[in-house]
């Protein structure tokens, strides 16, 4: 269950064996970004069901693709084993997340339509409270997982290294904090996950942790926390690294939000990071507010 004005989201994220594409996948009820639901709170409680929506993105040499168009509750249908969002869905098999994609990509409309399949190795049981309300959660689903892609359109076939988690909470994301980075990667062993936020009352979190392919954890001391160049809309980012880490790519670049592929050097050992760094602050701003509609539209069913 979602409370009101609360949220949950399922988050997947994969890059191929090759380097050359990459995808995420966020399954939102309550979506924690849409200017939509914000707008709902401000007068009394809101229903989450009422603003769902998945956003996909696709990342290739031949070009991306973005979508994230919110669904009412009427466009929901949610069971123990199955999550269907209009003509999309999410649906576990016993074994394996089975993503069906048919959305259309914005700002350019262009059909997004195939089946991501992700194969967890093992699936962990621990979930991580966030803030010291409790008002916010995160728990690593699988963090190390086979991704396999087959997309109709835009035509690509790939599989590689992946991950999926989800994140929840019975209060707006904004509201308890300011701002975050979070980060994982594939090692010769497993993954390393960072999450450092910074929390509204000043406080950070900071975790730092490996997992292997039997889910097994193990916290480690992070490195040093390094400032790596700004992005297009001067989102601040910074990740932890034992030498000098490089933006390799930036997948996105938001006026709030950055996601990029980071090359750094965790526990010896070089690693690809993705790597995501978020301005809650920003995403407050009125004239923010104002300019998500274009790439986050909403539909009627």
């Amino acid at each position: 269950m979602v409370p009101p004005n609360g949220y949950a989201w399922w988050y997947v994220d994969a890059l191929s064996d090759d380097g050359q594409n990459g995808i995420t996948i966020i399954a939102f009820i309550g979506s924690v970004f849409s200017p939509y639901y914000a707008f709902a709170r401000r007068n009394c409680p809101a229903d989450p069901l009422n603003h769902c929506a998945i956003n996909v993105a696709v990342y290739s040499k031949s070009g991306n693709r973005w979508a994230m168009t919110e669904r009412p509750r009427d466009a929901v249908s949610r069971a123990s084993n199955k999550f269907t969002l209009g003509p999309s869905s999410l649906s576990w098999d016993g074994n394996s997340l089975v993503i069906r994609i048919d959305e259309i990509a914005v700002p350019i409309p262009r059909r997004l339509r195939g089946t991501i399949r992700v194969v967890p190795t093992a699936i962990t049981q621990q979930e991580f409270t966030l803030n010291e309300s409790g008002h916010h959660c995160w728990w690593p689903i699988a963090p190390c997982a086979r991704v396999h892609v087959e997309l109709e359109q835009p035509h690509l076939r790939w599989q590689g290294d992946g991950y999926l988690d989800m994140n929840r909470g019975d209060a707006p994301l904004e509201s308890g904090f300011s701002d975050w980075q979070w980060s994982r990667g594939a090692t010769r062993d497993g993954a390393a996950i960072l999450y450092e936020a910074r929390q509204r009352d000043g406080r950070r979190i900071d975790l730092a942790m490996t997992f292997d392919p039997q889910g097994r954890m193990q916290t480690f001391e992070p490195p040093v926390l390094q400032t790596l160049n700004r992005t297009g809309w001067r989102v601040g980012r910074e990740v932890r690294s034992e030498d000098a880490p490089s933006v390799l790519r930036t997948l996105e670049d938001a006026p709030f939000y950055a996601r990029s592929v980071i090359s750094a050097r965790l526990l010896d050992e070089p690693v690809m990071l993705m790597h995501e760094s978020l301005s809650l602050d920003r995403f407050t701003m009125p004239i923010v507010q104002a300019m998500l509609p274009f790439r986050m539209p909403r539909a009627l069913r």
